[in-house]
């Protein structure tokens, strides 16, 4: 009980790697978490009870064995940091996760996804997208509400190309397309005013004229 007593200090409970299985049912009663850390825990399901935990800024599930993630957490209105989703097993998210619209960092790599969930292009406050090692095969249009996104990470999925909407999302930084099957890029993305990287190696892209467009103005473009 010493290491847990000393999670709790400052809101901020850390239970990385205990083996637990399932999380006990004493967590949802820690109303005053701002951070919860369950990574690494063989975990196949979270409670719905975690909707109790109206103050979290910070979750972390990844490196577990969830399928399924609870209605419950688009009930944590102040969400606004972090969540960690990454290597599960998911294949979908609910769509009441659209509430999440004040959520800045969002990584969903190494899961099952065919699709992006449409759940995500309402989280409006996004500044990062982490959804490398999935199987989507294109993104939607929709994908163009994520006005604040700064970066991009795709790495290792299916894709053949990218919606022309991309070239409104005036905020990019940086666009990781490594390992995809691309065929073709929208020259909208040349247009992108902050872009600084753009990481198409391993994809086997024809290389765009435009390409020198943007390397000329100082992005550094990687093939």
């Amino acid at each position: 009980m010493i290491c847990v007593s000393i999670a709790f200090m400052a809101s901020h409970l850390n239970l990385w790697k205990r083996r637990l299985g399932r999380v006990p049912e004493w967590v949802w009663e820690q109303t005053e978490l701002e951070t919860l850390v369950l990574a690494d825990n063989e975990l196949s399901e979270i409670s719905d009870r975690i909707g109790r935990l109206k103050n979290l800024r910070m979750l972390d599930l990844g490196h577990n064995k969830l399928a399924h993630i609870p209605d419950a957490l688009a009930g944590l209105d102040a969400l606004t940091d972090f969540l960690y989703l990454h290597d599960n097993q998911l294949t979908s998210l609910p769509p009441s996760l659209a509430c999440l619209t004040k959520l800045r960092y969002l990584n969903i790599s190494e899961n099952a996804f065919e699709e992006l969930p449409e759940s995500i292009s309402s989280m409006t406050g996004l500044m990062e997208l982490r959804a490398s090692d999935n199987r989507l095969t294109s993104l939607p249009d929709s994908f163009a509400c994520l006005a604040r996104l700064r970066e991009l990470h795709l790495r290792d999925n299916r894709l053949a190309s990218l919606p022309e909407s991309i070239g409104t999302l005036q905020e990019l930084r940086q666009i990781d397309l490594r390992g995809n099957p691309l065929t073709h890029l929208p020259a909208t993305i040349a247009a992108l005013p902050r872009l600084e990287k753009l990481d198409l190696r391993w994809a086997n892209l024809p290389s765009p004229t435009w390409l020198t467009n943007l390397e000329a103005r100082g992005c550094l473009v990687y093939q």
